[in-house]
């Protein structure tokens, strides 16, 4: 009987434990981002692939080569990895536009 038990008991905790079906995933945000550095801090309209995000300039004293930008709303636009066209109007001139390429997980800094 105590045999009977001890295998009833294992089988129950070897399928009986979990309700559905579970995935875990790794790896790399399927994401991009974008920042602008420039001498001042200062409001920017950028148009992306014909979007355009109203977003601020992160001072470049505040930036060094050693360390990364702390990524806000403010100031970093989420893309999808791939090409896109970018331009950046400062008071109402352009003064950015290039086609860029964004990697998986990549951070691209534009200074103005």
């Amino acid at each position: 009987m105590k045999k009977f038990i001890f295998i009833a008991t294992l089988s129950v905790l070897l399928t009986g434990c979990g309700v559905g079906s579970y995935s875990v995933q790794s790896g790399i945000e399927d994401a991009a981002y974008i920042s602008f550095t420039d001498d001042v801090k200062q409001e920017i309209i950028v148009n992306v692939d014909n979007k355009t995000y109203n977003i601020n300039t992160v001072r470049q004293k505040a930036y060094k080569n050693d360390r990364n930008i702390k990524q806000t709303a403010g100031n970093t636009i989420r893309l999808t990895p791939g090409q896109h066209n970018v331009s950046v109007l400062v008071n109402g001139s352009e003064v950015y536009s290039h086609k860029i390429f964004l990697s998986t997980g990549e951070t691209k800094i534009i200074e103005l």
